[in-house]
């Protein structure tokens, strides 16, 4: 049968591979973006504008937006801290899906199993954390992964079969990471593949977890 999915933030190099990789399952695929649509995932008139002109009940909906730093880079030391990255991140990493998650409701069937997903990152988790810096980044991302477990709480009221998760990409070759290049960076589309298979294999009892490509959960 076939399925419906929304891909928000489907112009970049994540969410691209995730539109590719359901269309080529069989699936219908909507995509919205900021490049393509005006879709400012930090405005809350903009969310709801764009999803309000949504009929179609989807399957899986997945927020692959997100950005590393602004142009700083990302803070070794308190020192390099700065307010105005700090909230730009924040707006981008964590109150942007959380709007989508606000508007989103009546888009997601309550009688049959769905999906919310968002890009997480591994360097959100607080218990994970063994090398310190990049404090804007690994804040926002943390604030992310509280709205996605606090969310899956109050969605589970009214929407029973629903699966609310954060995921972990791995490290994958985008624009986001080419400044990075000591990190071995996986394809977008292997990275798209796994994520989800990830999600193929999970049930409204892991609802609110955070996880990465592997299916292995990371801690908070």
């Amino acid at each position: 049968m076939q399925k419906h999915a929304l891909v928000i933030g489907a112009s970049g190099g994540i969410g691209q591979a995730l539109a590719l990789e359901l269309e080529a399952r069989g699936d219908q695929v909507t995509r919205l973006s900021r490049v393509q649509d005006s879709l400012d995932i930090t405005d809350e008139h903009s969310v709801s504008e764009q999803l309000e002109n949504l009929e179609t009940v989807f399957d899986l909906i997945f927020v692959a937006t997100g950005i590393l730093s602004g142009t700083r880079g990302p803070e070794k030391s308190l020192l390099s801290l700065s307010s105005d990255e700090m909230a730009n991140l924040f707006a981008v990493n964590a109150i942007g899906p959380a709007l989508v998650l606000k508007h989103v409701k009546r888009l997601l069937p309550k009688n049959k199993r769905c999906v919310f997903a968002a890009l997480s990152a591994r360097v959100g988790s607080i218990g994970d954390n063994h090398l310190g810096g990049w404090y804007s980044y690994r804040a926002s991302k943390a604030a992310l992964n509280q709205v996605i477990k606090t969310s899956s709480i109050e969605f589970k009221r009214t929407h029973k079969h629903l699966i609310c998760v954060a995921l972990h990409p791995g490290t994958v070759a985008t624009e986001f990471t080419k400044n990075y290049p000591q990190h071995q960076a996986a394809p977008s589309q292997k990275a798209a593949s796994h994520m989800l298979s990830v999600l193929d294999s999970l049930t409204p009892e892991d609802s609110g977890q955070f996880y990465d490509w592997k299916g292995k959960r990371v801690p908070w």
